[in-house]
């Protein structure tokens, strides 16, 4: 807890000294969401998403004057994405932007961090990969509700057979059993998640990224929120790329993590 309320005052105070422009227009609530299992972006907590992106998002509603700030946990990370599709949040965090998504998500921009994704195998095979081609014939796994972005979920629907957990640990369990020959996840919360399941001697996680994936805040298109909000959260969310302050939140949340 002393964590967590170092952590948020430390990231209020940065908002308050940036002095980024307010709305008129007050939005007196917000319903906050995320990925449950995404460390340390975000991962889920006693019914909460909390992390790097939480305390981000927090903070930016925080100095625009909400009042309200609900973060929820929905279970999974495509329970997140209907969500907000279906209105029931306004805000998710850490979301690639793709073509399915654009049409019931409001992306604000900037991008506010890229996300290295990684191929991991078992300890000890032999796959290699060094371009997309290398994975065709061989049986893949990710979580379910996962995009890489639209070139790259193009690929894998044209050309790979790539599985769909329902949970960042059944992939690994998927890959563990060798019912797959190789995972695709996030490299920094696929790291920490390994060893949170004391897998990471098991597995190999692949030296060249798949992709890097560009993370985004967005507004549900049903969120009564978005039109007074939107000028203010771009602006905060282009002070906190431009200090640092997004490494900072991730150290931060990566000790939260394993504190």
């Amino acid at each position: 807890m002393k964590m967590k309320r170092f952590l948020m005052l430390a990231v209020l105070g940065f908002f308050a000294s940036a002095g980024f422009a307010q709305t008129g227009n007050v939005c007196e609530a917000l319903v906050i969401t995320g990925h449950p299992a995404y460390p340390p972006v975000a991962w889920g907590a006693d019914g909460k998403i909390i992390g790097s992106s939480a305390e981000l998002v927090t903070a930016i509603a925080k100095q625009l004057q909400v009042k309200k700030i609900s973060s929820v946990d929905f279970g999974s990370w495509q329970k997140a994405q209907d969500a907000i599709r279906d209105g029931k949040a306004d805000i998710i965090f850490g979301i690639y932007k793709d073509t399915a998504r654009v049409a019931y998500m409001n992306y604000i921009d900037p991008p506010y961090m890229q996300d290295p994704v990684a191929i991991v195998i078992r300890n000890g095979d032999s796959l290699r990969f060094s371009e997309w081609s290398d994975l065709k014939g061989k049986k893949g796994v990710t979580n379910a509700g996962e995009s890489y972005g639209s070139e790259f979920d193009t690929y894998i629907a044209q050309n790979l057979t790539v599985a769909r957990a329902n949970g960042v640990d059944k992939a690994f369990e998927t890959l563990l059993s060798k019912q797959a020959d190789y995972l695709i996840i996030g490299r920094y919360p696929g790291k920490l998640e390994a060893k949170k399941f004391n897998m990471l001697s098991k597995v190999d996680f692949l030296p060249k990224n798949v992709v890097y994936g560009e993370m985004y805040v967005a507004f549900s298109k049903k969120s009564k929120c978005y039109t007074s909000l939107q000028a203010g959260f771009s602006e905060g969310l282009k002070k906190a790329v431009s200090s640092g302050k997004i490494e900072t939140l991730l150290e931060q949340a990566n000790k939260q993590f394993y504190k």
